[in-house]
């Protein structure tokens, strides 16, 4: 039987990730869990950071990183706050990078037997436009991945 010690719940904090934190939650609560959560700041790529001054592109991301991690206060705030009373324990990091590899990078990091995230559901043209993060991990994680259609 799968046991489920380390959750990696990665999060960009839109509806789909709030489906997906019920998720985590009530998993993280029946397993006794560590929930780790994780945001990725995705960083400029090359060809757009030599088109701007790095003083600009620094104090641009010092603000995104400022702006995530009250963001990342905050939804731990809404959805986790009885954590420690429903007897898991819930960690949170936001980190700068590729979303997809940065994600795996942090389940491999913190040991996590499980990965959690919501999906936005793209379809078509759009998400071969866009892409899809959660495709990315699916398709690369050595644990299993819970998505949640959001």
């Amino acid at each position: 039987m799968a046991e489920y010690k380390t959750l990696l719940f990665a999060t960009d904090f839109s509806e789909g990730a709030s489906k997906a934190a019920d998720h985590a939650r009530s998993l993280a609560t029946l397993c006794k869990a560590r929930l780790h959560l994780v945001h990725v700041i995705t960083e400029l790529s090359d060809k757009r950071r030599r088109r701007l001054p790095a003083e600009v592109v620094n104090t641009f991301v010092r603000e995104v990183e400022t702006h995530a991690l009250e963001d990342m206060h905050a939804f731990c705030s809404k959805f986790f706050a009885d954590a420690a009373e429903a007897g898991y324990q819930v960690t949170s990091e936001v980190v700068i990078g590729s979303g997809f590899q940065e994600i795996l990078k942090q389940a491999e990091t913190v040991g996590a037997d499980l990965i959690v995230m919501g999906t936005h559901g793209r379809t078509g043209i759009e998400k071969v436009l866009v892409g899809s993060t959660a495709e990315r991990v699916v398709r690369n994680a050595t644990v299993p991945v819970l998505t949640v259609r959001e």
